[in-house]
């Protein structure tokens, strides 16, 4: 008997389920199953392969046999998760287990064949290749598995309300999901031909090679890329706000994997390329939760010091009693003596952050300003100069 953890005549690792089998269930007469010698002798013949003939006609038996008890192990398996996926809100797990259902299967199927395997009595090569095949199908089988899997969870990911709310970053995801599966597909690749007997080594080091010499001749489109990545994550602003970058002001029309669009006020689009656009100040005015008025009142010289009081009390009135007025901080001063103006400064926010909302209750309250004016007896200024000649005596 040869033990668990033994090599076979062949050098190879013998699998823990054929070595751990006892002998006597294996071999009956030397190296044979025991019920070898009670097959017709037809059966007991050599057929192609170097296999005997009741071989031949016991492989597709015991595929089929895998195969069937793979698809009910597999259902079990499903149905009991199932059942702990059903006590959960979310949707995502259960069509996880929709999509992994087949490749499930097929790791059962491999794993009956693998128990089965060594009834058959093949020989150490025969057993040698058909285990480096059982693997190389196992590792297909995960990788198709795993590949399913980041499917489903890049598109749990953009149903999740923080995607919606993140309209860039949501614009990644299938970028990402793209590169996953790149990554599932190599590294799958790599693992089947190692188990097949390729020398990886040389094939990884030509891939580094050629990637590295990509990457140089791709630098500028990389550099995109990333700046991409980065303003997906970062968020300094998104599809739909209003923003301001290098004299440019207008509103995000798109943010692609190389490019940021941005439709001015013209009517024409300015396109930024995001690795640039990455280390750039940018300024988003969709982002401000108010927006302020700022304005100066230039009155006539000719104004009074309890004019100007009264103008300067009714213009604060007239703010604060506004019922889209943010009350912490409303500023009306008189600032400054021009040369042909008294000026007064006026500073207040509005707790609203529609731009065509705004400007008209900066017409009502403009409006309101000219009637305070008036009424306290007054006048604004405009530009004036008083020449005084002298004649000399």
């Amino acid at each position: 008997m040869i033990r668990k953890g033994s090599f076979g005549a062949a050098g190879a690792w013998l699998l823990p389920a054929m070595a751990s089998l006892p002998s006597a269930a294996l071999a009956g007469e030397g190296s044979r199953p025991f019920f070898e010698p009670r097959l017709p002798a037809a059966l007991r013949e050599a057929g192609p392969g170097g296999l005997l003939w009741w071989q031949w006609l016991a492989l597709p038996a015991a595929l089929a046999i895998a195969w069937a008890l793979g698809s009910l192990l597999g259902w079990l398996t499903r149905r009991a998760l199932g059942k702990l996926a059903a006590r959960t809100e979310t949707l995502w797990d259960d069509e996880l287990l929709r999509q992994v259902a087949r490749p499930l299967t097929v790791m059962w199927a491999l794993g009956v064949a693998w128990t089965i395997e060594p009834w058959l009595a093949f020989g150490a090569a025969a057993d040698l290749r058909v285990g480096h095949a059982l693997r190389a199908s196992a590792w297909l089988a995960l990788f198709w598995g795993l590949a399913r899997a980041v499917a489903v969870a890049f598109h749990a990911a953009a149903d999740a309300p923080w995607a919606r709310q993140n309209a860039g970053l949501t614009g990644m995801l299938p970028l990402g999901r793209t590169l996953a599966r790149m990554v599932l597909v190599g590294l799958g690749l790599v693992a089947v031909l190692n188990e097949l007997g390729f020398q990886v080594a040389s094939l990884l080091a030509g891939l580094g090679i050629g990637g590295l010499a990509l990457a140089l001749a791709a630098q500028k489109t990389v550099e995109h890329l990333f700046g991409s990545i980065a303003i997906g994550i970062d968020q300094p602003f998104r599809v739909g706000d209003f923003v301001a970058i290098e004299g440019v002001t207008g509103t995000v029309e798109s943010i692609g994997g190389r490019s940021t669009r941005v439709r001015t006020l013209d009517r024409t689009v300015v396109t930024f390329p995001n690795g640039k656009l990455a280390e750039t100040r940018s300024e988003s005015v969709s982002a401000r939760d108010r927006i302020r008025l700022h304005v100066r009142l230039g009155l006539d010289y000719a104004t009074s010091a309890d004019q100007m009081r009264r103008v300067l009390a009714d213009v604060e009135g007239a703010l604060r009693a506004h019922p889209k007025i943010w009350p912490d901080t409303v500023l009306v001063r008189l600032c400054d003596l021009k040369e042909s103006s008294l000026e007064v400064e006026v500073m207040a926010w509005f707790t609203t952050i529609d731009w065509n909302e705004f400007t008209a209750i900066r017409q009502e309250l403009l409006l309101r300003f000219m009637e305070i004016v008036e009424q306290a007896g007054t006048r604004f200024a405009f530009p004036t100069r008083t020449v005084h000649l002298v004649r000399e005596p």
